[in-house]
């Protein structure tokens, strides 16, 4: 009998593909060299966050064969695939790092060995690990798995195998009164012959140790530094070998929410929780003795199969540092400066251009100072009252967190949803709840069972005409860190409609209420799903009447069943679907009698693809759509979610713009197979054509054009 061909992907193995592409960046020789290191950066840090959250979720429940995912993989299966597909991502990051490296000598950047050093670089960096490591590097004896609570999550360490020499081993002096002497010789001979002591290195200390040169940069690594000069450590003993680890803790550990007053408290538990949670992966040296290998599998408690041995370097997100290293524009890709808004009243009369009528901006094409420059502006405006905000990823330093505060002292009355279950940025999102409460902000911690994840920003106006809601709506965080390398998309607008609907939407979470109902604005996890499922229905029935019927999209991930489903059913019903997707794609394209009629394609390139933008044809009247949700169960069920028509006619026809630039990209794009495999989108004419590199030229167009437009010459005359 004929295997049935599988309709759903795994959603794991997908992401597991979307890092492959990721890491192909790193191997593509149009990319500068410096640029392909990063993108091995980012490949690891992307595979930090894979095990910390899906990893250690799957493992979770590993032994429950009932939980089949959509594809009908049990956990079990699932983490024997994450295995297998890891150690060859793992063997080809090494790969990878190591030409690069070899590419980057003759270009005066050169990773200098330990057996390369010369005597003098050797005083050299003696001299410095004296003065900075020595004293921050704390070696720690390791006997059993009791006492490594100080090995943390993703820290580099060093392990040293040293002979067990009683002599040399520092021991309670004996007291013959004591009626419990120490052991005696005969006792001492018959322990172990080796010990170990661990050395995780400081965050605080650099990775990348400069080396003396007449041009270019040479450097060494900090845990070759360590190993060179062990003796520092252990002058007395007789070290065997030194190898180099790192371990991933769980991060999937779970907040027991008992209401807002307790809500920090039980944050900071489950942050501590995550430091001395179950290892999911160590990834060891090749180069480790099996010795070595089975004493750390034993006393760090980690399954045999989770343990990742590396030839060559390990944690390389710490090459981010590298990528940017002062110097070489030649390896660099030549910077794109975000251009300012084409309305430059957006910086110097924002609420009276909004009123003009409603603005779009594309990050970071665009820059994104307006969206700065309106909440600075609301905090000093006397005529506005009020100002409701939510931040989901703030920056370390928010400019946006620091108007918020400077508001609420200037009398307004702030609200601002401070959502403290952003994973992996729960300890920032802390700390600004804290300085907005002191400042006199109300903090509201998002709902219970719920994340905010919705970006919009309401400011309330008192004008001659009577109140005035201004709103800004976005797809990306509120963080003008992210917002440099992410494409996100900013609308204003004072639209009577939506404001009204921003209100109600506040209005819920912080009342805690079922929100009054919306005329525009879809809303998760109350209406969201339905809304989508309504809009591809319409697309259905009209294909199935003989119209055409068209849906595109873009966005970061597309998991739901119910919303593949649905998919689907239009595309056998002849609905043209395309659909841009970075990452995880459960969906399965092009497959006779299911799918034809679906295209899903991939752009991974220099700006990380971020904003979630929707089209139906709707028989010919466009309805277009911006919103902070992915297509995935969580986003639909579980987080507060929003989606926001764009109604305008120049910003419709801008966001039909950036759309159709995504499907006729021949250069970054990659269009899912059947079977799983994305290949370079096949160029149907010989120009090539980079959305990306568009996109950044089209935004420079337009700051020009309207620059130009408003050139002219004003002459006076008398009245």
């Amino acid at each position: 009998m004929k295997k049935a061909k599988p309709i759903y992907f795994n959603r794991e193995l997908s992401w597991l593909s979307f890092n492959q592409r990721v890491l192909n960046q790193a191997s593509d020789e149009r990319h500068p060299l410096l640029e392909r290191v990063k993108f091995l950066a980012i490949t690891a840090s992307n595979l930090d966050e894979f095990f910390r959250v899906r990893v250690g979720g799957l493992k979770l429940v590993a032994d429950d064969d009932t939980q089949a995912d959509l594809s009908g993989l049990s956990p079990r299966e699932q983490l024997r695939k994450i295995r297998l597909g890891v150690r060859n991502m793992i063997a080809e990051q090494s790969a990878s790092l190591a030409e690069l490296e070899q590419k980057l000598e003759p270009k005066e950047i050169k990773r200098v060995l330990a057996d390369d050093v010369t005597h003098a670089e050797r005083k050299l960096l003696l001299k410095r690990f004296k003065a900075e490591t020595v004293s921050a590097v704390t070696p720690t004896a390791v006997e059993n798995s009791l006492n490594l609570s100080f090995l943390r999550v993703a820290r580099l360490t060093v392990c040293v195998r040293l002979k067990n020499d009683p002599s040399t081993t520092l021991r309670p002096v004996e007291n013959p009164d004591d009626p419990a002497p120490s052991k005696s010789l005969a006792e001492l001979s018959e322990e172990p012959s080796d010990r170990y002591v661990l050395l995780p290195l400081e965050q605080s200390q650099s990775r990348f140790w400069s080396l003396p040169s007449d041009r270019g940069y040479r450097y060494i690594l900090l845990e070759d530094v360590v190993q060179m000069f062990l003796s520092e450590y252990f002058a007395a003993d007789s070290i065997i070998e030194s190898s180099t680890l790192r371990i991933t803790r769980n991060g999937d550990v779970k907040l027991v929410e008992d209401g807002r007053a307790d809500l920090l408290l039980g944050m900071q538990d489950m942050l501590d929780a995550r430091t001395s949670s179950g290892c999911v992966r160590m990834e060891l040296s090749s180069a480790t003795s099996p010795q070595m290998r089975a004493f750390l599998e034993s006393t760090i408690e980690v399954d045999p199969d989770d343990v990742y041995l590396v030839d060559g370097p390990m944690s390389l997100s710490d090459y981010f540092s590298l990528a940017s290293v002062q110097g070489f524009p030649e390896l660099k890709d030549k910077p794109w400066k975000s251009q300012p808004a084409p309305n430059q009243n957006l910086g110097e009369r924002i609420f009276e251009s909004i009123a003009e009528g409603d603005q779009l901006l594309y990050h970071p094409y665009q820059s994104y100072g307006p969206v700065i420059d309106f909440i600075n502006a609301a905090a000093e405006d006397p005529q506005v009252i009020a100002i409701k905000q939510t931040l989901y990823r703030a920056a370390k330093d928010s400019a946006v967190a620091l108007a918020l505060k400077k508001a609420a002292e200037n009398g307004k009355n702030v609200t601002a949803i401070v959502e403290l279950k952003a994973r992996f940025d729960e300890a920032r999102n802390m700390f600004w709840a804290r300085e907005l409460e002191a400042a006199g902000v109300d903090v509201i911690y998002g709902i219970r069972g719920l994340k905010t994840h919705a970006k919009m920003c309401l400011v309330v106006r008192k004008e001659v005409t009577g109140i005035r809601r201004y709103v800004h709506f976005g797809t990306g965080n509120y963080n003008e860190t992210t917002a440099r390398i992410y494409s996100d998309v900013s609308l204003f607008t004072c639209d009577e409609q939506l404001g009204i609907d921003a209100v109600h939407f506040f209005n819920a979470i912080t009342g805690l209420s079922v929100p009054q109902p919306m005329n525009k604005l879809a809303a998760a996890p109350i209406n969201l799903r339905q809304s989508l499922l309504e809009l591809i229905r319409v697309e259905t029935e009209t294909a199935k009447s003989g119209g055409a019927g068209e849906i595109t999209a873009k966005f970061n991930s597309l998991t739901d069943r119910q919303i593949i489903d649905a998919l689907y059913t239009a595309s056998n019903a002849g609905v043209k679907v395309r659909l841009n997707i970075r990452g995880i794609c459960c969906l399965v394209p092009g497959q006779k009698g299911l799918s034809e009629n679906i295209k899903v394609i991939s752009v991974v390139d220099r700006v990380l693809e971020h904003a979630r933008l929707f089209r139906f044809k709707h028989g010919g009247d466009d309805l277009l759509f911006m919103s902070s949700a992915d297509w995935m169960s969580r986003n639909l069920n579980r987080r507060v979610e929003l989606m926001v028509p764009v109604t305008a006619t120049v910003c419709k026809a801008r966001l039909n713009q950036i759309l159709d630039s995504y499907f006729s990209d021949n250069v970054a794009a990659m269009e899912l197979q059947t079977d799983g495999q994305y290949l370079p989108v096949k160029k149907k004419k010989k120009a090539s054509f980079r959305a990306q590199a568009h996109l950044q030229q089209e935004a420079e167009q337009i700051f020009t054009a309207a620059s130009n437009s408003s050139s002219v010459f004003e002459t006076h005359r008398k009245k």
